[in-house]
């Protein structure tokens, strides 16, 4: 399946890009990065060393796209992921983005087979919008993009109301949905990423004492957030951005979904980043499938067996 990864890269999202890497129903043709969790330097230097611990450095281009968001000051999430890779770090000599800008890397790789490429968003959608925006054909061209982002008229987790993703940049959020994409596919984080996509601290450690380096970078990098995120009331290790690629990778693994109408809320107040999803009682029609419950111990089972898969890194990590 072609895809192409749109990412704050930190914690979850260099295991979405592990998982892109190696899973067999993967055709990775890019990825794309977009001001979020981290400073947008650290959110590159963590692409290339995931990368480089999967023994892949220089397969995948990466392209350095909006380092803020459209409207609002950029917000990290530096409070909850530290550097996003658990202090880690290599020699990046040589470790370049392409000359391309990421949105133009999606106008393009998605116009060669149009139709052909999915996107996956699992940061703000800064860089899909702003697509949108220089090009009316990149939405036909887009076979479908799944997002990371919202709740499912429940909790955030930046405010009581909001998404971090969506909360970063609501107005590129809003002219997303807006947009008219044939297919758009929304990864929630309450309630799926609560009840499905939380690992228990138990089997946290142990797939990640498999040996590995994937394991030990995987480790690593989960610590911080699995210490905030206990501190919070969350019950685990929280993988949204995973499971998101995971359920284009394995449309299986979406045992429930509802066609819901969605709206961002824009601006500065109170509710800034809050996802109204309206079903079908409104009257409202649809733009997005929403996913409402997937296979937690499917999507375990992937995480699994990719914490297991033996690499050589491409150069030497410290810390690993």
């Amino acid at each position: 399946m072609p895809f192409i990864l749109d990412t704050d890269t930190a914690q979850d999202d260099c295991v979405a890009i592990l998982l892109g890497l190696f899973d067999p129903h993967a055709d990775f043709r890019a990825i794309t990065m977009v001001a979020g969790n981290v400073g947008f330097e650290q959110q590159i230097k963590n692409a290339h060393m995931t990368l480089s611990v999967a023994g892949k450095l220089g397969e995948v281009p990466v392209f350095a796209g909006c380092s803020q968001p459209m409207l609002q000051p950029w917000v990290s999430a530096e409070d909850v992921h530290g550097d996003g890779s658990g202090g880690l770090s290599m020699d990046f000599t040589g470790c370049e983005v392409e000359q391309e800008h990421a949105v133009d890397a999606l106008l393009r790789i998605t116009a060669e087979s149009p139709g052909e490429v999915s996107i996956v968003a699992i940061g703000p959608l800064t860089n899909i919008a702003t697509a949108v925006v220089k090009d009316r054909s990149f939405v036909k061209n887009v076979k479908s993009l799944y997002i990371m982002g919202g709740s499912n008229n429940g909790r955030g987790n930046i405010t009581p109301v909001a998404e971090f993703n969506f909360y970063v940049d609501p107005e590129a959020a809003q002219i997303v949905f807006d947009a008219g994409f044939a297919d758009i596919v929304v990864m929630p984080w309450d309630p799926v990423t609560f009840n499905d996509a939380t690992l228990p601290r138990p089997a946290y450690n142990e797939m990640t004492s498999a040996g590995t380096p994937i394991a030990t970078f995987f480790k690593a990098m989960c610590d911080t957030t699995l210490d905030f995120d206990e501190a919070a009331g969350i019950g685990g290790s929280t993988h949204p951005d995973s499971m998101t690629l995971a359920t284009l990778l394995h449309p299986e693994l979406i045992q429930q979904a509802g066609h819901y109408r969605v709206d961002v809320q824009p601006g500065n107040g109170l509710t800034r980043g809050y996802a109204s999803m309206a079903w079908d009682t409104f009257k409202k029609e649809p733009n997005a499938r929403v996913i409402e419950k997937a296979d937690r111990e499917g999507f375990f089972a992937l995480l699994d067996g990719l914490l297991r898969t033996h690499t050589t890194p491409s150069r030497d990590v410290a810390g690993l």
